[in-house]
């Protein structure tokens, strides 16, 4: 009834309660926001979502300074604030300081360079490199049976 038609029969009765649950809260408190419905379609869809705008709060101010200025981004629940005009993106931002096209994460240090991180991650020698830098060792080794006071004989 609460529906308008008869539920498939394959829902159990648990997820029957659930569904009238939701819908009783629904009616009740209102249903979800534009912004969530949105973002659950687009999940469902299988597009990626945009992290950065879920990791920033509003009111997180960022500062760069570049070519001896300091640029102040104040972001806002529906973009980024910078002398005082909102901007849907940082690129946006960063292309109107630099006049260059920059990625707007990366040019306000959010987002590392992806080759930095090849840079930065310690590589384990290779057999070749090791046999390499063996072949570069002297090849004078001293014994531990050679006594303090005998000397070494080249053969």
């Amino acid at each position: 009834m609460m529906f308008g038609a008869t539920p498939p029969q394959g829902l159990t009765k648990d997820i029957i309660a659930r569904l009238i649950a939701y819908r009783i809260q629904e009616e009740a408190f209102g249903g979800l926001d534009r912004e969530t419905v949105k973002l659950l379609g687009r999940l469902a869809r299988g597009e990626k979502i945009n992290e950065l705008n879920r990791r920033l709060k509003a009111g997180t101010v960022l500062i760069r300074e570049y070519q001896g200025e300091r640029h102040t981004v104040t972001v806002v629940p529906d973009g980024f604030v910078w002398r005082d005009t909102t901007y849907s993106s940082l690129s946006t931002i960063a292309r109107a300081i630099t006049g260059t096209a920059w990625n707007g994460p990366r040019f306000f240090g959010l987002r590392a360079p992806s080759d930095l991180k090849a840079v930065e991650t310690p590589k384990t020698p290779s057999p070749q490199s090791m046999k390499q830098s063996k072949r570069n060792r002297s090849s004078v080794r001293v014994s531990p049976a050679v006594g303090a006071g005998q000397g070494a004989t080249n053969g």
